[in-house]
């Protein structure tokens, strides 16, 4: 079994920044694209970037009590292991591709490199298409739980204030522009991603160790270990704790992150596996200490579900500190973790239109394919992200179940765009390609096999009713979010993009006659002069 070469991955990844970039961006030039970001990141940095979007004790922190009445603490607890075993194998095969083909494009270029002789183009393109709503989808998921904890604080000090959606809409737009403003400084964003990473670790500390000093009294560990609840209205157990595993299944989400951030690291093909297996590992360790210490400080809990923050967690650290101001100062702690999370979303999403774009896979490609010569960042695809992020939160205005069915989706759309990769593999062979410092043999193909099926699971039982019988309110609109993203998605490829999407052959013919080392691919398939060099990292 090889995995990393140890040697390697220390020398080599200490003195990344003393490595020239010409290699990589000639092995970039080899795949058929043009090297035009600067690669400033580094291992840390990276991880910061990877870590503060997934960020999964903020994640549990929103939803923390959002699953009790579909499993109680016994959900949120065994949950975050199960899900956590789960996405360490989504993490390995996402790792092992990442580090055979290192690319921005992520998935939708390893579906297009691996699909067999003529499905590599259409899915290559539903790969890039289904990974690009997904990633709007969760940025617009962070702002409005950025947003609701922005009310929430808001309300706590001042019990007089009812909370309507159209003031969490305002919230909504605020985070959502500041998180645009912040990566607008393409210079700036390794250090932003490092530092949201030590705000993660830093709130994730104080706020654990300071819940369970102030709270009295404690709860019995049977309450944390061992309760079950099912408040859901379905007869089976088993089906309410199947449901309910949608909320610890969205902090392990996004793992494919990094893997965009391929063309602004030195040896992407090293750095990008620790950078999403250190995730998965820091992301399970927060979650489940966190999530443990909660359990046992709660008190009240049916004021903690009903309470007219409409953020559970607050009056958790309410009723534990018995303070207004402490709770306000502690989840103004977990809204600087999730700011950094919204920053490193709009990266995610930039860097994901911006690569697709390359290739044509977008209406208005063109435009969404340039990146700013002064900020280095794909500052078009990055500004039109944002403005659809603000307009899709427009749908929590007019159901917050048709939002909330949205972001279910984005979990099992972004399991389905690392599935078809993954189904490619396994066809062509998986010592069919040439392997990656990161490959883990026949424990990467169970790898392989429990993220299929986990995605075929998750792709049924989290279209089912949360609760019973269904109401308007409360149906699972996530089947009707399936079909607006295909219809969408088939309608432009057969009207247009089957055209105009640059094929593999093309892609590859490129590059074996040089093309794209002296020349930019624009969005109409013409090669012309480059006008952003490659530097050194720093």
């Amino acid at each position: 079994m090889a995995t990393l070469d140890e040697k390697a991955g220390t020398t080599d990844l200490r003195d990344s920044g003393e490595i020239s970039s010409i290699d990589e961006d000639t092995k970039l030039a080899g795949m058929g694209y043009t090297p035009e970001l600067k690669r400033n990141f580094s291992v840390w940095t990276m991880l910061g970037i990877g870590f503060a979007l997934t960020n999964s004790w903020f994640g549990v922190s929103t939803s923390l009590v959002a699953g009790i009445s579909s499993g109680g603490p016994v959900l949120t607890i065994y949950g975050i292991i199960i899900v956590a075993l789960i996405n360490s194998c989504t993490g390995i095969t996402l790792a092992e591709m990442a580090s055979a083909m290192p690319n921005s494009g992520g998935q939708y270029y390893w579906a297009s490199e691996l699909a067999p002789e003529g499905w590599g183009d259409v899915l290559a393109y539903l790969t890039g298409s289904i990974s690009y709503f997904g990633a709007l989808a969760t940025t617009a998921s962070m702002a409005l739980a950025l947003a609701s904890v922005f009310m929430g604080m808001i309300q706590l000090n001042n019990p007089g204030l009812v909370i309507t959606p159209w003031m969490v809409y305002v919230a909504y737009l605020i985070f959502n522009g500041v998180a645009w403003t912040f990566n607008c400084y393409g210079k700036a964003l390794p250090k932003i991603g490092a530092a949201g990473l030590w705000c993660s670790l830093v709130s994730f500390a104080v706020i654990t160790i300071t819940v369970l000093a102030k709270a009295a009294p404690k709860q019995d560990p049977k309450f944390v270990f061992a309760t079950f609840t099912n408040e859901t209205g379905w007869k089976s157990g088993a089906i309410a704790f199947i449901v309910g595993l949608i909320n610890p299944n969205w902090a392990f989400s996004c793992l494919d992150s990094a893997t965009h951030l391929a063309e602004e690291v030195p040896r992407p093909e090293r750095v990008i596996p620790i950078t999403i297996m250190g995730t998965i590992a820091i992301g399970f360790t927060t979650a489940f200490c966190y999530s443990i210490a909660m359990f046992f400080s709660m008190k009240n809990l049916s004021l903690i579900v009903s309470t007219p923050t409409l953020v559970p967690i607050l009056e958790l650290y309410h009723q534990a500190l018995n303070s207004k101001a402490g709770a306000t100062v502690l989840m103004t702690m977990v809204a600087m973790t999730g700011l950094g999370c919204q920053v490193a979303c709009h990266t995610w999403q930039a860097r994901l239109m911006w690569s697709f774009s390359r290739d044509r896979g977008l209406p208005g490609s063109r435009w969404w394919s340039v990146v700013h010569p002064k900020m280095q960042i794909p500052f078009n695809a990055h500004s039109v992200s944002c403005f659809i992020d603000a307009i899709l939160g427009l749908l929590y205005l007019g159901s917050s179940a048709a939002f909330n069915s949205m972001v279910t989706a984005t979990i099992t759309l972004l399991y389905i765009s690392y599935s078809i990769p993954t189904v490619c593999l396994l066809i062509k062979g998986r010592n069919n390609i040439k392997h990656g410092p990161f490959w883990l043999g026949n424990f990467g193909l169970f790898a392989n096999v429990v993220m299929l099926l986990w995605t075929v699971f998750t792709l049924i039982m989290y279209s089912f009713p949360y609760t019973m019988p269904v109401k308007a309110g409360t149906m699972n609109y996530v089947s009707a979010v399936y079909g607006v993203v295909f219809v969408f998605v088939f309608a432009y490829w057969f009207l247009r993009g089957k055209r105009v999407f640059r094929k593999r052959s093309q892609r590859h013919e490129e590059a074996a006659t040089g093309a794209i080392s002296s020349g930019v691919a624009g969005a109409d398939g013409v090669v012309r002069q480059r006008t952003n060099a490659s530097t050194t990292s720093s």
